[in-house]
Order: structure tokens, then C-alpha cells, then sequence
């Protein structure tokens, strides 16, 4: 699927060593993963996205996706901060001054989306939050619901009502030092733990107006055409590498675990093989699936969008059903921390619920295939 690149193996060595070792205290005391994401940084990896100009690897999406499929294997948060941080490069590489491209590219800033809100929820695309024009400055109110690494982002790619224009949103860089920014309490949810997604308020926050990227009112333009795509690519990739996780994992316990009566191995029955080789099947369906949507990007395929809609939806539903089969397989020993089988299961919740959701997600796709408009 993925061509190899100079930084497998230094990608290979992070996810085996930093981020498998520190997954697990990771989940258990909701703790962001801040090893294995410096370490991403300092090897170039959180420049996936980011053009060689700008310092950075300048594999596309291919690459990011790479990236975060692997991470995901043994981290579910520390893939969802990467997540992020490339969709916000992604929108920062094409509207952001060569200072700010820099710094995301190296790492150094850490960037993330500050798109939900407590009142659209899962549409995204229609902020309620304002942006106020003072002078040469701009005035932000708006309470975000869900901003992942929100105490630790360096830069939030925040959504606005427009100052003017007749239009959804408006698209503003925001360092997260900009005084009237507020983080709301630590994550504790089911799963992805370390991913530091909490509440984010402005309350009279002042950027200047140059913070503004794109145009006024073109921020549905930004989200749909360069937000969404990468997101949901990432998105399913992060699910990939968690159904893979899985199967390792389950594959493992079930050729290493016997009865003592028999001598026989787990594997051994013919059910537990037959629900192994589903795991196996519905991950490379879905492995399938995301070649396919990065090549019909790459090529500016008539189905592009088609395909960037069905992936997150057929990737988030696909890893529940894997997750819920290697419970099955494991049975008690499931429900053990140290199989790590239970940690994954809950991660792969997440994708589900993620804006836009996979009902959402099944709506729109409805809509395309019937030849309606989306909006």
C-alpha cells in the first residue's frame, strides 16, 4: 500500500520502543503521550505534511497516513495527536506565512483543529463562536467542545463566525497563549485517554486581523477541501492501525495460550481461526478501501469525494467489529490490562463519534449517491 520511505526505520524503532512502552500508563492515568510525540517531532515525522521548503518530509497524505497507522498499533492517543497536528498543517501549509509553516514542520509547534462547538455539535461547519473587528485586531468568543492536545498545542487553526462576509465560518491561526483562551478540566473518557481533548473557551480573546486565514467567510471552503480530506484519510488510517493492533495482539494470545487438560492451543479450534481470519479479512477490506481513496486524491478522481466520505465511516465501523471479535477470541483474558486487547476496543469507539460521525457520515453519503447535494 505505502511506498517506504528514509524514515520507516526510525519510525519502526519510536512506535516499538517509546510509544509501545509508554501506551499502556498512557490509558490508564489519562496522560498525554508526551514521549513518543516529542519523539516524532525531533525525527522530522510530525512534518509528514509539511512541504520540504518548509523543513519538512513533504510525503502528502500517503506518508501522514503511514505514519499514524503505525503510531495507532500501539497507541490510539498518540495517533489522534498526530491526527490533528497534520490536519492543522495541512490548513497552515497553505495559508500560513513560511515562520509558521517552519515551526510546524519541526515539531516544535504543535498544532491542532478548535472546530466543535457545545452548541452544532457535530456539524462542524457552522460555528457559532464570533470574531469581532476592533481596530487592526479581531475579538474571539466562542466555547469549543473538543480540542484535542488542548493544553499542550503550541497553535490552534480555530472557526469563527464570519467579521463580515455572508457566509458560515471564517478560519483564524491562534496561538493558544492569546489571553482569554481557557482549557476546561483533563480528559477522562473511555478511550483515546492521552489525546488531552477537553474544553476550550475564548472569552474577549484579541488576535490581530492578520490571524486571519484564507478570506473572510471561506472557512467551510478550507474545512471541506483541505480539512476533511486529510482528516478523514487519517482518521481511517488510525482505525487501520488499531484493527491491525488487534490482530497482533489477539493472534498472539491465541497461539500462545493452552489448555492444560489437552495441550491444545487456542488456535487450534477451528471457530477461533474462522474468527481470526474475519479479523483479518475486514481489515484488509478496509486497508483496500484507503489505498483507494488516497490514489483517487492523488489523481483528482471523479470519486474522490465519494471515497474521502465512505472511509472514515467504513474504517470506524469496520474496527468496531474486529475489536468486537477479538474480545471474543480472548474471552476473560480480554478484560485484563495486559492482553491490551480492552484498551484498543475502546479506542476504536472513538471514530464513530468523531465530526462528523458516521451517521452523519452515512447521510451524506446517501445524498451523493443519489445525486442530491451534501448541503
Amino acid at each position: 500500500m505505502y511506498t517506504a520511505h528514509p524514515h520507516e526505520e526510525t519510525l519502526e524503532r519510536i512506535c516499538s520502543e517509546t510509544i509501545a512502552a509508554d501506551a499502556a500508563h498512557v490509558d490508564k492515568d489519562s496522560r498525554f503521550p508526551g514521549r513518543g510525540v516529542d519523539a516524532l517531532a525531533q525525527a522530522g515525522l510530525l512534518g509528514a505534511c509539511s512541504a520540504a521548503e518548509a523543513g519538512g518530509l513533504g510525503l502528502g497524505m500517503p506518508g501522514a497516513a503511514r505514519i499514524v497507522r503505525r503510531v495507532a498499533e500501539e497507541c490510539g492517543s498518540t495517533a489522534m495527536v498526530a491526527t490533528m497536528h497534520y490536519c492543522a498543517a495541512a490548513v497552515l501549509e497553505s495559508l500560513a506565512s513560511m515562520e509558521v509553516r517552519r515551526g510546524v514542520a519541526s515539531g516544535r509547534q504543535l498544532a491542532t483543529l478548535a472546530f466543535s462547538e457545545t452548541g452544532t455539535r457535530s456539524h462542524f461547519w457552522a460555528p457559532l463562536g464570533s470574531a469581532e473587528r476592533l481596530g487592526g485586531d479581531v475579538i474571539l468568543n466562542a466555547s469549543k467542545s473538543w480540542v484535542t492536545s488542548a493544553h499542550k498545542a503550541v497553535l490552534y487553526v480555530w472557526s469563527s463566525r464570519p467579521v463580515e462576509a455572508n457566509a458560515a465560518s471564517t478560519i483564524w491561526l491562534v496561538p493558544a497563549s492569546t489571553g482569554g483562551l481557557a482549557t476546561a478540566g483533563n480528559f477522562e473518557g473511555l478511550g483515546l485517554r492521552g489525546n488531552d481533548s477537553c474544553a476550550v473557551t475564548a472569552t474577549g480573546a484579541v488576535v490581530p486581523a492578520a490571524a486571519m486565514l484564507g478570506s473572510d467567510g471561506q472557512g467551510f471552503e478550507i474545512m471541506m477541501n483541505i480539512v476533511m480530506p486529510v482528516f478523514a484519510v487519517l482518521n481511517a488510517a488510525c482505525s487501520v492501525g488499531l484493527m491491525e493492533g488487534a490482530l497482533r495482539r489477539t493472534i498472539a494470545h491465541a497461539s500462545g495460550t493452552r489448555h492444560a487438560d489437552s495441550g491444545s492451543a487456542l488456535c487450534d479450534l477451528p471457530t477461533v481461526r474462522g474468527y481470526i481470519s474475519r479479523m483479518r479479512i475486514r481489515t484488509d477490506m478496509t486497508d483496500a478501501l484507503l489505498s483507494d481513496t488516497l490514489a483517487a486524491l492523488g489523481a483528482g478522481r471523479a470519486d474522490a469525494t465519494l471515497r474521502v466520505l465512505e472511509v472514515k465511516a467504513a474504517a470506524g465501523e469496520s474496527a468496531n467489529e474486529v475489536l468486537d471479535l477479538a474480545m471474543r477470541v480472548c474471552g476473560g483474558a480480554a478484560f485484563r490490562k495486559e492482553v491490551g486487547v480492552e484498551r484498543i476496543f475502546r479506542d476504536a469507539r472513538a471514530a464513530g463519534v468523531m465530526a462528523p460521525t458516521t451517521d452523519v457520515l452515512y447521510d451524506f453519503i446517501g445524498k451523493a449517491v443519489c445525486g442530491l447535494p451534501l448541503f
